[in-house]
């Protein structure tokens, strides 16, 4: 006799095998199920896997495990989970299939999935597996197979874009690769850039990439951006549909590549004086006198700087310390502390000292 039976509306499991009963008087669809039993994963037959940064689309790891049971002929959902921890207290899903018993995860999704569950780059780390069997859309029903676990030697996925400013309203001019400056991100929003600097009577755009004149950020109207990605028309200028600036001055561009909105709109920078000189130092490098761009004395850069894991912080002659608290940017604060530099690479680095705000840019990750 089937025991510990289990009754089911296919209006909330749609798609699993369902028995119909035909009756004038009830119309609904049932479907029965026994007690599940959990899918079993295998082992891998190996027990370290170092993950190449060159060939991140080759196959990794392949899982394989035996097909939970329901006491009916199915289609099993199942996900995968990868954790840092036996306990999996906080498991990330770098995959799901349906009706299948094996899965290739590539070298950029076990990479990715360690990164995401806490370990460490360029550290051998543990990594817990396991496979997670459900039913239906609304994944009803699940049992967690056992868990496997393997070492892992990831390498950085840095995962944000960078954007730079061209124009002759700017320093670079309309020259693509002319130390063109650093939007600074937003750390708490990857899709907010600010530059907070002086802009002379003219235009500008951005770039996404430093010697490409696409993808090529600009607008058509007067508060949201355009982007020609390559092939089709340029979008028109900032700050406002080829509008020129007609005041040299400082001013504030914001600009959100999510919402494709901008802003640009003048900032009072009278008293606000630059440090004499500016040196980046800390654990993770020699001391490195940064410059200031010719253009504009507010902002800082140094380019082709080795760190490695540690902190930076930028340093006045006078003496102050400016920090933060984020890794690759963030704001600034006399005082405040060190940036934390999680991965070595060589840097661009660049400093605002009107607002504080930083952008560290690794060259090769």
């Amino acid at each position: 006799m089937m025991k510990n039976i289990k009754r089911f509306s296919a209006i909330t499991i749609i798609g699993i095998l369902f028995l119909v009963f035909n009756s004038c008087d009830d119309t609904s669809e049932i479907f029965t199920i026994s007690a599940p039993t959990a899918p079993v994963l295998a082992d891998l037959g190996f027990t370290d896997l170092q993950l190449d940064a060159v060939n991140t689309g080759n196959p990794a790891v392949t899982l394989n495990w035996k097909d939970a049971a329901y006491g009916q002929q199915a289609s099993i959902n199942y996900a995968i989970q990868f954790a840092s921890d036996e306990a999996f207290t906080t498991p990330i899903i770098p995959a799901t299939i349906t009706g299948k018993t094996s899965i290739t995860l590539s070298v950029n999704e076990v990479n990715a999935a360690a990164g995401n569950a806490g370990l460490n780059p360029f550290e051998w780390g543990t990594l817990y597996a396991r496979v997670v069997s459900s039913l239906g859309t609304q994944n009803s029903e699940k049992t967690i197979s056992n868990a496997i676990q393997f070492n892992v030697y990831p390498y950085y996925n840095y995962v944000f874009n960078d954007y730079y400013l061209v124009g002759n309203a700017t320093s670079a001019d309309w020259n693509n690769n002319n130390n063109n400056p650093a939007l600074f991100r937003d750390p708490n929003d990857k899709n907010t850039f600010y530059y907070t600097g002086f802009f002379g009577a003219g235009e500008f755009k951005v770039l996404e990439v430093k010697g490409l004149w696409q993808p090529q950020w600009g607008t058509n109207d007067k508060s949201s951006i355009d982007v020609n990605p390559g092939g089709g028309s340029d979008p028109g200028t900032f700050p406002n549909n080829n509008s020129a600036i007609t005041a040299s001055g400082f001013y504030t561009f914001k600009i959100n590549f999510a919402s494709k909105t901008f802003n640009f709109e003048a900032f009072n920078a009278t008293g606000k004086m630059s440090p004499a000189s500016l040196t980046l130092k800390g654990t993770s490098t020699v001391d490195v006198a940064m410059a200031a761009l010719g253009f504009d004395g507010h902002i800082w850069y140094a380019n082709n700087v080795r760190l490695t894991p540690g902190d930076v912080a930028f340093v006045t002659g006078a003496g102050a310390n400016w920090g933060g608290s984020t890794s690759f940017s963030g704001t600034a604060t006399n005082g405040g502390g060190s940036v934390p530099v999680i991965v070595e690479d060589d840097y661009n680095v660049w400093f605002n000292d009107l607002t504080g705000q930083y952008i560290l840019i690794p060259l090769n990750l």
